[in-house]
């Protein structure tokens, strides 16, 4: 199987190909559709403003070395990115896309996966420390910044329960998904899941753990409490992503090495269906990154890395709606309404 880094390295040195004929690629129309999407542009060190009635992008603001994962504030007033290719979370105003804080983490932090919780506090992962950082209070003067160690390799994912009181972790390194109680700090509980687990995701219930094996082609259904694996099922190609539509009632995968994402029926386990997303330009379209939903659940945003765009999917049918470009290297997605 490709692995990740020669998979991106072929794309890449193809882009200026790809870059000639967008007429026919990017065929975004402005559409009713209401919210705004911001985009981490990771080879660009940029974040993008893509209004979605307008189908294009209004702002392009430079943010940090290699910026990842976004995540929107709970007014969806701010926007905080994880700089993995540093030791800092920034936050920007949604409104203008403003810098208004820096909020450093240890040395050689590397920050990816990151969470801004309904209580109003950050959550990240610290993949070059092995650990998670709990913010609290991130836009007041006196936020503090709490550290936990997961004791696993690679931590670079991550999901926070309903109630604050546990974080999850997906451990590339160690092959491992790792269980974090953030209030009595007693030892981590982590368990193996496939190969190369990287995409997590925690059903909106708080009741099932949702994790991608991209080296297994497989999604796993976890207790988030026990940590045992309830169930599994085969999924597209490179699994990067996995997410649960906020009714609940699916959970998606994102297959970077096939162009399809995987519905799952989240009461079975089972894969329901299969989207196949059209590609124009072959492999080098097939790079679905990060996927988000709407926050209504009809639509699906797809980070499609390798061509600066993201596709908008129509969940009910599976129908590929429009191509937006984005910066260059497009990949963490975050959505206000």
């Amino acid at each position: 199987m490709m692995r990740y880094g020669a998979f991106l390295g072929a794309a890449a040195a193809s882009l200026l190909l790809a870059s000639c004929a967008t007429t026919g690629r990017y065929a975004a129309q402005p559409a009713n559709v209401p919210g705004t999407l911001f985009v981490a542009n990771k080879r660009g060190d940029t974040i993008s403003k893509l209004p979605l009635s307008r189908g294009a992008v209004t702002q392009d603001v430079e943010a940090c070395a290699n910026p990842h994962e976004l995540a929107s504030s709970p007014d969806g007033r701010h926007i905080a990115v994880a700089c993995y290719g540093g030791e800092e979370i920034l936050v920007f105003d949604a409104a203008k896309l403003g810098l208004q804080k820096r909020i450093a983490l240890g040395e050689g932090a590397r920050p990816h996966g990151i969470v801004w919780h309904a209580n109003g506090d950050l959550y990240s992962t610290a993949e070059g420390r092995n650990s998670i950082y709990w913010i609290r209070k991130p836009l007041s003067s006196s936020a503090d910044v709490l550290e936990y160690g997961t004791g696993k390799d690679g931590s670079h994912m991550l999901a926070v329960s309903p109630d604050a009181r546990t974080a999850w972790t997906t451990d590339l390194g160690s092959k491992t998904v790792t269980r974090v109680d953030l209030l009595t700090r007693r030892a981590p509980l982590s368990v193996e899941v496939g190969e190369e687990p990287e995409g997590i995701a925690l059903s909106p219930d708080g009741q099932t753990l949702w994790v991608s094996a991209r080296g297994s082609n497989k999604a796993f259904a976890l207790d988030p409490l026990t940590m045992e694996i309830r169930s599994s099922a085969e999924t597209g190609a490179f699994p990067l992503r996995i997410l649960v539509r906020p009714q609940g009632d699916f959970a998606v995968t994102s297959n970077l090495q096939d162009a399809s994402l995987s519905v799952i029926d989240t009461s079975s386990g089972h894969v329901t269906r299969t989207i196949s997303i059209p590609s124009d330009f072959g492999p080098l379209d097939r790079q679905q990154v990060t996927i988000l939903f709407s926050p209504d659940g009809s639509r699906l945003y797809v980070a499609e890395t390798a061509t600066d765009s993201i596709a908008e999917i129509d969940f009910a049918s599976g129908k590929l709606l429009r191509r937006m470009r984005t910066g260059y290297g497009g990949d963490g997605l975050a959505i206000v309404r």
